[in-house]
Formats: C-alpha cells, sequence, structure tokens
C-alpha cells in the first residue's frame, strides 16, 4: 500500500495542475518519464523485508530514491520511503541508539547531497531542509517503539520468573509437606515398634503369651505404617507421572476420624489413652482435619517414646467457631532428647527435633495456635485450637453433646465414663 500511494504521489508531483506555482523564473518543471517512476516504486517494494534486514532495506530505499533524485526528478514523496526504514532499523533491538543515530546521520548525508545535486527548485529549494527533519522523526520514533518492546519483554520475562518462583515455591512447600507427613508416620510407627519390640524381649521367656500380644502390635503397627507410607509415596509418584494407577480405596485419609484406630493403636504400644469428644462432630476443612490428627498423634508418640510408665487422654471439643484439641500425659517429664526439642519449638535451643516444631508448623498452616508445655507438678501437655466457620443450626438438638470413652481400664473396672 505504501508503495502505491508513493508512485501515484510522484507522478502527481511530476504533473502538477498548476506548475507555475512551484516553478518560476529560472527553475523549470523537469520531464519525469513513466519508467523513473520504477525506481519510486523499488523504493517502497524493499521495504517489505525491512523487519528482516532492515540495514539492508535502509541501504536499497536510500539508493533507489538517489537514482530517481540526480536526474532532477521532483522527489518530495520519495524521500519518505527511506524515512520509514530508518524507523525500522531504530527500533530494532539489535541496533543501540548511537547505532541508529549514525546511520540516520549518513542517509540524511546523502539524501541532501544527492537533491543539492540537481535541484529543479534550486540548490535548497523545496524540501531540501525537510530531509533531515524527517529521518530525525523516523529516528526518534524507532527509538521510542524499540523501548517500549523492550519495556514490555521485560515486563513479560518478569512475569515469567514469578510464575516460576510461584511454580517453585509450591513444590518446595509440598516437599516440606510430604516430609512432615513421613516423620509422622515413621516416627509413630517405629515409636510403637521399639517399645512392643522391648515388651516382647522381655516377657519371651516367661510370658510367651503375653509376649505373643507384643508381637501382634509390633504386626499391626509395621502394617498400618507401610500402607500410610504407600499413600505418601503413591503422591509422590502422581506428581512425577510415574504413578501405577494404585490407591488403596479401604483406607481411610488421615484424619479425626481414624482418631479411634490411633488410640488402639497406642494402646497396644503400652500406653492406656482415653479419648474424649465434645461438642457437635461435623466435617472439617480438609487441611484442619489433618493437622489436627497428625498433631494428636505426634503427641501420642512423644507421649510412648519419653514418658515412661503413664497413661494419656486425648480431648476434642467442637465449639461454634473453633476446634480445641487437647493430649495431655502422666509420665515423668521430659527426657533429654525432648528437652531438646522442647527448647527448639520455644526458639531458645539449638536442637535438630522436628517432632514439636512439626506441630506448631501443621497449627499455622490451618491458621490455628499451639501452647505446649509441662504440666505442674508431673505429665505434658500439648493443646492446639483451630478456627471454624459457624454451623448451621441442626434441625433437632442431639439428645447428648458430650461421650467420653476408655477402653483402656482393666478387666473387672469401669471402661468408660458419660
Amino acid at each position: 500500500m505504501i508503495t502505491v500511494i508513493a508512485v501515484v504521489a510522484a507522478y502527481g508531483e511530476a504533473h502538477p495542475s498548476t506548475p507555475g506555482t512551484y516553478f518560476t523564473g529560472q527553475h523549470h518543471l523537469p520531464h519525469t518519464p513513466d519508467a523513473a517512476l520504477l525506481l519510486v516504486a523499488a523504493a517502497g517494494v524493499v521495504l517489505a523485508w525491512r523487519h528482516r534486514y532492515p540495514r539492508l532495506v535502509l541501504c536499497a530505499s536510500t539508493a533507489a530514491v538517489v537514482a530517481y533524485t540526480l536526474p532532477g526528478y521532483e522527489n518530495g514523496v520519495a524521500l519518505l520511503l527511506p524515512a520509514v526504514a530508518m524507523g525500522t532499523l531504530a527500533a530494532d533491538p539489535s541496533s543501540t541508539a548511537l547505532r541508529s543515530s549514525a546511520w540516520a546521520v549518513a542517509v540524511s548525508a546523502v539524501l541532501l547531497a544527492a537533491t543539492a545535486s540537481n535541484n529543479p527548485l534550486g540548490e535548497t529549494g523545496g524540501g531540501f531542509f525537510l530531509i533531515p527533519a524527517n529521518l530525525a522523526v523516523a529516528l526518534f520514533a524507532g527509538l521510542a517503539i524499540g523501548s517500549r518492546r523492550a519495556y514490555l519483554d521485560s515486563e513479560r520475562a518478569q512475569l515469567a520468573r514469578q510464575a516460576a518462583q510461584e511454580a517453585q515455591r509450591g513444590i518446595d512447600e509440598e516437599r516440606v509437606r510430604i516430609a512432615r507427613e513421613l516423620h509422622d508416620v515413621v516416627a509413630h510407627t517405629m515409636a510403637t515398634i521399639t517399645v512392643q519390640a522391648s515388651a516382647a524381649t522381655t516377657l519371651l521367656r516367661d510370658r510367651p503369651e503375653e509376649a505373643a500380644e507384643s508381637l501382634q502390635a509390633i504386626r499391626a503397627a509395621s502394617k498400618n505404617g507401610l500402607r500410610e507410607l504407600r499413600a505418601i509415596l503413591n503422591v509422590l509418584r502422581a506428581a512425577s507421572g510415574d504413578s501405577d494407577g494404585f490407591v488403596d480405596p479401604v483406607q481411610p485419609a488421615a484424619g479425626l476420624s481414624r482418631l479411634d484406630a490411633l488410640a488402639a493403636g497406642v494402646r497396644a504400644a503400652g500406653l492406656p489413652v482415653t479419648v474424649t469428644v465434645t461438642g457437635q462432630p461435623r466435617d472439617l476443612p480438609a487441611v484442619t482435619d489433618l493437622s489436627a490428627y497428625r498433631i494428636i498423634q505426634e503427641a501420642l508418640t512423644n507421649a510412648i517414646s519419653h514418658a515412661g510408665p503413664a497413661t494419656a487422654a486425648v480431648t476434642v471439643h467442637y465449639a461454634a467457631d473453633n476446634l480445641a484439641v487437647e493430649v495431655t500425659d502422666t509420665g515423668c517429664g521430659l527426657s533429654s532428647i525432648a528437652e531438646t526439642d522442647f527448647a527448639d519449638f520455644l526458639g531458645v535451643g539449638t536442637g535438630a527435633g522436628h517432632g514439636l516444631r512439626g506441630m506448631r508448623e501443621r497449627a499455622t498452616a490451618a491458621g490455628g495456635v499451639m501452647e505446649i508445655g509441662p504440666l505442674p507438678g508431673r505429665g505434658f501437655r500439648v493443646a492446639a485450637r483451630f478456627p471454624l466457620d459457624a454451623p448451621a443450626p441442626p434441625e433437632t438438638a442431639p439428645d447428648q453433646d458430650h461421650w467420653t470413652r476408655d477402653d483402656s481400664a482393666p478387666s473387672g473396672q469401669p471402661g468408660g465414663r458419660l
């Protein structure tokens, strides 16, 4: 389109309707053969390749305009074609502002010299002094366009980097979560197995029936632990695209619904535990349900490992706007390892323990708060509170909202309280 406009305009310049308006005195309208307009067409056609070969196209367009100018033809419109090529060169990211300016000065000098050599309107007549102005406008416009493109490219690159960082942050958080899951599963399972193995070793010779119970508890603990590890590893394999599609359909997700099974495993490990649930149980957000379960699991694991001969109590309270869980034991206090872990939880230690820190991180991830510390005189307490949305009012009030079960009482003694 630009070539057609330039050729038509050049023909109009060569055949003005009132030549006396422009050519007076000793200046006469030059005869411009139609074939000469092919040079103007050539100067415009080469612009189609200006984005791919900006410097070569600028030289070719300028050369065609110079060839059209030297015979003395009126070149007003033709001078605009090299300016278009000049603007493209200035906008090209491979060309600096200094180099583009040098090209603009060189092209201006060539066109000025060609025009002055045989100008039909006088040596400096007509649009002679507009030649550097045209190229200067093209230069600055091209530099502005190039700067804008560079800015947009930088913004896109920044957004891409931010997206990559967010993706990496998500991966890192998932790795931490999985590591915490592995720690909880392995720590609880191994603590149970260690205690039961010790008991079996002691009882094997004198009381083989009780030793067999301990070995059965080890078998159940290891089976459950392997099942949870398989579930976690399936998540990892699915995330890496290497899953074999196995999912255990009968194993429930970790949550307070598995609290009874957890308590049974703890009792089998030799720690009597009571479970008390108050309030109206209801569906919980997944992160809250998992965090509450894992905190209780970790607290009971610590009680098995560090409390010594003791009992434990688990309390879960569903309030209107929060969920509270509490685990207490009547143990002998903190071992040296647990003391290091507790100091690290408080931020004053240098230990490498992960149990108490893991509890705090879980509570924080679910928007909750933790209270951890020794009880006055004897024992230890772990408590967490999680915010919940207020539940919809039930259609009918429940007959009772408090129940307590204690399956750890010896035979012949009361096994629970209401």
